[in-house]
């Protein structure tokens, strides 16, 4: 293949190449020392997950008259006290729950929910009001407030090959990165080594191409580095063969190695389910439960599960009342799961959703999902929330 050819072709050229971002930060972030070093996970179910299938309110009747064929039987429920239960497919989130390390807050959501997956995913990623449109992510925001003070960069990873708005602030960006040794395989093909050994220390514009260069020098300088670092921590613990727990494998990997990365960001598909839900959204539950758990133990066997705190999200929660093609329609207030060594408040954090009084068939939100933030901001990142919310939050009282 000619370069003119190879340089039109490759994705390297559209810019759709995220990886080189993976280089400068991790070379400034590698530290020999990380105990105490905070680090912040987030899991975001995408497609609206069923909260009230997923935390089950077991005992209200209510939830059983509202979904004659699809709520979850009670001897199937794994009970947390005398309300509220897991659903038969988190089972392996019940020891972590015994443990102390998990706990669940009820009727999470926001004022005037938007029940449009885009509108209120982008909701959730730059903590904006409903009727607010923002162009940076409240992880973005956090970065940005911190570049300015803090000699070495606090990032923040997602481990995809795209970047998702909450990542992205005015000044700082995450960085998207999905496999560490993909980027140095890639580096190390005789075609990229032939770029870079020819362009290398000369005179680059400030055009495409000459980012472009620029871009594919610096990957592979720091290819080798990356690679080794990630390999420092050799895991033993068991993860299921799914894509989702090979991402916090991967995770588990880069804070377990001693990557000062203050946040990490993964994503599971598959929850916006108007048919046939107990099948599909147990399929998902199950990837999601068994992949936590087996996280949670990972970190907790490294000794970092007290220095790491877990959010799980969804974009909002389903109706209440099942529809007639055995799922459900897209809801409002949802529930929240946190998992860490250091919880304050572990097990039922409030009370369960309130089944007798709905907005319009939809559950009221009790606590709004930026004082979740506000907590995370607070009490994990050490930093005022009101910087990156745009207004103060009184915060809660998991950690």
């Amino acid at each position: 293949m000619k370069r003119r050819d190879f340089l039109k072709s490759t994705t390297l050229a559209s810019g759709a190449f995220l990886m080189p971002s993976f280089l400068k930060p991790l070379e400034a972030m590698a530290s020999a020392d990380m105990t105490g070093y905070k680090n912040l996970v987030i899991i975001q179910l995408s497609g609206g997950n069923d909260g009230l299938n997923t935390i089950v309110p077991y005992g209200n009747d209510i939830y059983y008259q509202k979904r004659n064929t699809i709520a979850i039987k009670k001897p199937e429920i794994v009970t947390l006290n005398a309300m509220q239960g897991l659903n038969p497919n988190l089972s392996a989130l019940k020891e972590i729950y015994d443990q102390g390390w998990m706990s669940v807050i009820n009727s999470v959501g926001y004022p005037n929910p938007d029940r449009s997956h885009f509108r209120s995913m982008d909701i959730w990623q730059t903590g904006s009001e409903a009727n607010q449109f923002l162009t940076t992510g409240w992880i973005g925001r956090y970065l940005d407030a911190n570049c300015a003070v803090n000699k070495d960069p606090y990032t923040a990873v997602e481990v995809d090959d795209t970047l998702s708005l909450a990542m992205k602030g005015a000044k700082m960006k995450g960085i998207a990165v999905q496999n560490p040794a993909k980027l140095y395989q890639s580096t190390r093909e005789p075609f990229f080594k032939e770029l870079v050994d020819e362009h290398n220390g000369a005179h680059l514009n400030e055009d495409n191409l000459g980012y472009l260069y620029k871009t594919m020098i610096e990957t592979y300088s720091s290819a080798n580095y990356i690679q080794q670092t990630s390999k420092i921590y050799n895991t033993t613990a068991q993860y299921p063969q799914t894509a989702f727990a090979k991402q916090l494998k991967n995770v588990a990997k880069f804070i377990n190695s001693g990557l000062k990365t203050r946040v990490y960001y993964v994503s599971l598909s598959g929850f916006d389910t108007h048919t046939q839900q107990q099948n599909q959204q147990g399929r998902q539950l199950k990837i999601y439960g068994d992949a936590v758990a087996a996280f949670v133990k990972d970190l907790k066997q490294a000794g970092k599960l007290d220095d790491t705190l877990v959010m799980t999200f969804s974009e909002f929660g389903r109706r209440v009342e099942q529809n007639a093609s055995d799922g459900t329609d897209h809801g409002t207030a949802n529930n929240v799961m946190i998992f860490g060594g250091k919880l304050k408040k572990a097990g039922i954090y409030n009370n369960a959703p309130n089944l007798a009084q709905l907005d319009n068939g939809d559950l009221k939100y009790e606590i709004d999902f930026r004082d979740v933030y506000a907590t995370l901001l607070d009490k994990w990142l050490n930093v005022n929330n009101s910087r990156i919310l745009n207004r103060n939050f009184a915060g809660l009282n998991f950690v």
